[in-house]
């Protein structure tokens, strides 16, 4: 527990949500199977294998150690069981649960199991939304709880289309524009199967920003190895000339070389313009295990080279 309390005695524990400890990176020895996250007032730990009960406690004794004034709130999560339930072990959550990040308000719901309303991963590629939306029509595939919703409108986005499969999300996502107060008749939240909504999508067109950020194997809806080729295949009839393409991907089991190999099948015209680093606290012992964030450029027809 000794690398945990190093780091954890590292933490600011200030507005904005962030993950404090990131074991799954295999960069801790012993503690691959842990994180720690800052949703303030209440500090989040997860156990991703099953482990004892004497190592749990440690979890929590190493938090009191590196954090000895710390009087808010612990939960700790069973990853490892269906339903991902959570423990609550010190306090009591506000409700509703409003965290913050770059400026942004979101509720999360840290009792809900695997998905809380904010993946703190993406933090990066948020902000990059944020700084490359303006004055720009921007679809969102794979909406969730439209977190890139949110930036965009926070960088001045004229329209933003949201696509999800989940009602609970897109209402999630319709909550934080609210309590973002930001102007909703902007913005489209279509509970739609991505596969069977291209007319719609294409005729709320042409978009000049499109984030792709599909789950990685979801049954029923996406499987990333086979099914994220499908989706650049559509990007003609969606995009602008000149479109940014957000394109991500957090599969362990899909290395950088997968989103560049598809993109030169589907997508030949299309450039890539660079990487969105993930924030610091998210390293990797080997990058092509976490997630990847990738620019494009879109265009309809290959540029010149040199």
């Amino acid at each position: 527990m000794e690398l945990l309390l190093e780091q954890l005695k590292l933490s600011v524990l200030d507005n904005e949500a962030k993950r404090l400890f990131h074991g799954r990176g295999k960069c801790f020895l012993g503690l691959e199977q842990v994180t720690v996250d800052w949703f303030s007032p209440a500090i989040f730990i997860t156990v991703f294998q099953q482990q004892t009960a004497y190592y749990e406690q440690g979890l929590v004794d190493t938090v009191h150690q590196a954090l000895p004034d710390f009087t808010g709130v612990i939960l700790l999560q069973r990853r490892y069981i269906h339903g991902a339930p959570v423990e609550l072990i010190q306090g009591e959550l506000p409700s509703p649960h409003i965290v913050m990040e770059n400026g942004i308000k979101y509720q999360v719901k840290l009792l809900d199991g695997q998905n809380n309303g904010l993946f703190l991963d993406m933090a990066n590629g948020r902000r990059w939304i944020s700084e490359h939306a303006h004055g720009r029509n921007v679809l969102n595939l794979f909406s969730y709880s439209c977190s890139f919703s949110l930036a965009a409108m926070q960088g001045g986005a004229a329209n933003v289309v949201n696509i999800d499969m989940s009602h609970g999300a897109l209402k999630l996502g319709k909550t934080n524009h609210k309590i973002n107060e930001m102007p909703t008749e902007r913005v489209k939240f279509l509970r739609h199967d991505i596969f069977k909504s291209w007319g719609k999508l294409k005729r709320l067109g042409p978009y000049e920003t499109i984030v792709f950020d599909p789950p990685t194997n979801q049954v029923g809806s996406f499987t990333a190895s086979k099914d994220y080729a499908k989706l650049l295949r559509k990007v003609p009839a969606l995009a602008c000339d000149g479109a940014d393409l957000l394109v991500c991907l957090n599969a362990p089991d899909l290395g950088k070389s997968f989103i560049d190999d598809l993109i030169q099948a589907e997508l030949p015209t299309a450039t890539c313009v660079g990487v969105v680093e993930n924030p610091a606290v998210f390293k990797e012992i080997d990058s092509d295990k976490g997630l990847k964030v990738y620019h494009y450029r879109y265009h309809i027809t290959k540029e010149p080279e040199g």
